[in-house]
């Protein structure tokens, strides 16, 4: 693919009508604050390993059973993506999100009541991986929701804007998640925050999701959805999304699955499993593990908008050859500065954050619009945790095994440069489509011959 072409079918359709600003600024809010509440959760377990290990799992391969549990969370994901996905294609996005939500939120916050290993025995370990697989199962239903939600929303040409703000929320959620560590590991003695200190990150999800349901509840559904409907090209049967999307569009299943690759296996690296690889591997303390990764992490919040809006004007392929070849190139090298003291940790964990940044600014703009409208939740539910069950949640332990197997910390780097060519030969026949209607029943971005049938799946 060389320069853009926009010329297609869907330019035949008649204009989109755009939303107004305020109804545009509250359909990113609804989805922001879900996504918000996942990595949350996802962020606090990730930094309260050492409290979680002590209180679940006490013994030698504590950190290791915490991290696999932490795993286990994404063992139902590609389940919740298929059941998930599919209704969304039926009966609407922000139903779907609405009960997405509510069960997020309250896994997360039914994390903070279990009771300890030393109260209940082997019950606390099993309660805690129950909650895990619940979680997962939601969050199968909620980033594709989530994205196809926003993209929907936002104007064509605005796609990449409006779209990093779902990603802002991520950060945000992480962010947020890595404050209240702090500030608890700060008022706290380690013998509280270790006894019940720890908890109180996992109550404060349930407020957060309860945000995210009132904003949710008080949305319309997307403008795409709503035209299909008034069409009557929605999926009457869930099971009938699920078999087009299938029979179909495995072609554009396929090359998600590639980019998802890459996408997770750098964003779990960086944003969950850095505290522990930088206690572990490069003996820094807890509390300036996570100051270092807090700093990147605003900064890439701070400018994550820019590679949005910067996809709008050059395209989103571009953005990402450019990702995927500086994470390539620069891994080894931010992984050596972190090892060289705190400032060098923190410039090394910025640069490799900054160069990730235009695929994270950018895949809510990416992924659903690379699905037509009637089966995009299916499509982007099922391929994107299906990727991410098999390469996002096993992140932590993969580095970490790796790293323990070879005694060489610069594993996790070898293990990112080797998903960013798997997502190099994905995005090859990825269709651009800054700039492109999204919506109909047709992949966006291909002209008329390149339509993907049962008789050309492979475009």
């Amino acid at each position: 693919m060389g320069a853009r072409d926009t010329t297609s079918a869907s330019d035949a359709e008649p204009e989109e009508q755009e939303v107004s600003n305020s109804v545009l600024r509250r359909a990113v809010g609804a989805s922001m604050i879900g996504n918000a509440t996942e990595w949350y959760d996802y962020g606090v377990y990730a930094y309260l390993v050492a409290e979680l290990t002590d209180n679940f799992f006490p013994g030698k391969y504590g950190t290791l059973a915490t991290l696999l549990v932490y795993a286990v969370s994404f063992v139902l994901r590609p389940l919740g993506g298929i059941v998930w996905g599919p209704i969304g294609d039926r009966i609407g996005r922000n139903k779907v999100m609405a009960m997405t939500i509510v069960l997020m939120a309250l896994g997360t916050f039914l994390v903070g009541v279990i009771p300890s290993y030393d109260s209940i025995g082997i019950w606390a370990p099993i309660f805690l991986i129950i909650l895990r697989v619940v979680q997962g199962f939601s969050t199968g239903g909620e980033y594709g929701g989530a994205a196809t939600f926003m993209a929907e929303y936002a104007p064509d040409k605005k796609r990449g804007f409006w779209g990093s703000f779902l990603e802002f929320g991520t950060l945000m959620g992480f962010s947020g998640g890595i404050v209240i560590t702090l500030i608890l590991r700060a008022t706290l003695s380690d013998s509280s925050m270790t006894s019940w200190g720890w908890r109180i990150p996992f109550l404060i999800g349930l407020p957060l999701g309860l945000v995210g349901l009132y904003l949710r509840t008080k949305m319309e559904d997307t403008p795409v959805f709503r035209e299909l409907q008034d069409k009557q090209e929605v999926e009457q049967e869930a099971t009938g999304a699920l078999k087009d999307l299938l029979q179909q569009y495995w072609g554009p299943i396929v090359r998600l699955f590639g980019l998802v690759v890459a996408l997770n296996i750098a964003d779990y690296t960086l944003l969950t499993f850095m505290p522990t690889y930088m206690a572990d591997s490069l003996h820094i303390s807890s509390t300036q593990s996570d100051i270092i990764v807090l700093i990147g992490q605003l900064v890439m919040m701070a400018l994550i908008w820019i590679a949005g809006a910067t996809s709008d004007h050059v395209g989103r392929k571009p953005m990402w050859w450019f990702s995927l070849t500086a994470v390539f190139v620069v891994a080894i090298p931010c992984f050596w500065l972190m090892g060289q003291g705190l400032g060098w940790a923190i410039l090394g964990f910025t640069v490799l954050g900054l160069v990730f940044l235009p695929q994270l600014g950018t895949i809510s703009a990416t992924f659903p619009a690379m699905f037509p409208a009637h089966v995009r939740y299916a499509g982007m539910a099922i391929s994107y945790n299906v990727a991410t069950a098999a390469f996002g949640g096993t992140v932590s332990s993969v580095d970490k095994a790796l790293i323990d197997a070879t005694d060489n910390r610069y594993m996790p780097a070898f293990y990112m440069m080797a998903a960013m060519i798997v997502g190099m030969i994905a995005l090859v026949k990825v269709p651009e489509t800054a700039g492109v209607s999204i919506r109909g029943k047709q992949i966006p971005g291909l002209d008329e011959n390149d339509r993907p049938g049962i008789h050309n799946l492979s475009t």
